[in-house]
């Protein structure tokens, strides 16, 4: 191994190694191919939906951004309620593990947005509407986690847990 060998080199090494002694080399899902492809489609339709709902809904008369607001919490409840429920069925591999990196660091991740709603809170902080602002932030910050456990909790009471002998990819 020379010096200019990164760490990547040394994981490429191992895994050739690993393959050519007959193992089979499972890469982390960040690295896979169809995760990727899974977070970048997830991640496009979300964003368009969120796009279409705020051009749809936006009022610039109205102090409250209330697409930004409402469409986040809403992607907290779904994306508490996804979580919960992918967990309750089974182990976190096969489809579940590509749902769960597709739908939700994909779709739900696509669409909220946690840079939009910090440029609306300063925007209204910075034109001098502190009290609007900081309700809209902390508000943004309890509801959304609320939101999530509310999902979470629904799911629990939907959701059938898996069974051994049911439990298949």
């Amino acid at each position: 191994m020379t010096p200019a060998t990164t760490r990547s080199d040394d994981n490429t090494e191992a895994d050739d190694a690993a393959t050519t002694a007959g193992a089979r080399v499972t890469r982390p899902p960040f690295a896979q191919a169809r995760y990727l492809l899974a977070v970048f489609v997830g991640g496009a339709i979300g964003a368009t939906v969120r796009y279409l709902l705020e051009d749809a809904f936006a009022n610039p008369d109205v102090a409250w951004p209330w697409p930004t607001f409402l469409i986040n919490l809403s992607g907290s409840l779904v994306l508490g309620f996804g979580y919960r429920a992918l967990a309750l069925s089974g182990p976190d591999a096969g489809w579940r593990q590509l749902a769960r990196i597709g739908g939700g660091t994909g779709v739900i991740g696509g669409y909220t947005t946690y840079s939009a709603f910090a440029l609306e809170a300063t925007q209204l902080i910075r034109a001098d509407q502190i009290a609007i602002g900081t309700a809209y932030a902390l508000t943004s910050v309890v509801l959304g986690i609320a939101c999530a456990w509310v999902g979470a909790t629904l799911a629990q009471h939907i959701v059938q847990p898996a069974t051994d002998e049911g439990d298949a990819e």
